[in-house]
């Protein structure tokens, strides 16, 4: 597989630090009621971001949209001319915050994804603190989600499995990652991951079935 030139020429680190100065730059979209809600922050970001990430894209995009389902595998997308597609999932992280764990894609949805070797599925993380009613973003991410190493990833019980990150405070990079390793590294996990649930849903039905002979014993009143 031959890589985006985005991610092989460190392109990537430019547009990181282009989206930090954009965010920083604009004219601050909260107020102090809406400063204290992290879902107005991040939706305020995203809005941001959508309107203007083309632009720090520089000349090598074919194509580019950022309007989806909500429920959609992306929040922003784009073509490079290469023929490389990026869908971008775009999350936001206060630093003062002491745990959160965001959820990025279904396991399933990201391997139908990657059986195409042109797609790629990117993070966009911006993480920030709140200075009065600014939001001063001191770090992003753009990153293909196989540099995230499986040391700070976790897989969350929600259908197939959810990968999430383990704790957003804690972002572990592999640069230049292969994918093939990454995704090897993912079967093991889930190979791990669905034996333990099994025997979760098999305690599930043990209770379930004690709550039944319960109400059996019961007589109707």
């Amino acid at each position: 597989m031959i890589p985006s030139r985005i991610f092989r020429t460190l392109q990537h680190k430019r547009i990181e630090k282009a989206i930090v100065a954009l965010l920083n730059s604009r004219p601050d979209p909260l107020s102090a009621r809406t400063v204290l809600s992290t879902r107005a922050i991040g939706d305020a970001i995203q809005t941001i971001l959508s309107e203007k990430f083309q632009s720090l894209l520089g000349g090598s995009i074919a194509e580019y949209s950022s309007t989806f389902a909500r429920r959609a595998m992306a929040d922003l997308a784009f073509t490079d001319r290469d023929g490389f597609y990026y869908v971008v999932d775009v999350k936001t992280h206060h630093l003062e915050t002491h745990f959160n764990m965001p959820n990025f894609t279904s396991v399933e949805r990201l391997v139908r994804f990657y059986e195409d070797d042109k797609n790629y599925f990117v993070v966009l993380m911006v993480k920030y603190v709140i200075q009065g009613t600014r939001v001063a973003v001191k770090k992003a991410h753009f990153v293909p989600m196989e540099f995230l190493s499986w040391d700070c990833l976790t897989i969350g019980a929600l259908g197939w499995g959810q990968i999430q990150i383990a704790n957003a405070n804690i972002v572990n990079l592999n640069e230049g990652y292969s994918r093939r390793k990454w995704m090897l590294e993912l079967c093991d996990v889930m190979l791990e991951f669905y034996p333990k649930e099994i025997g979760k849903i098999r305690e599930r039905l043990d209770y379930f079935k004690r709550v039944k002979r319960h109400w059996e014993t019961k007589s109707e009143s």
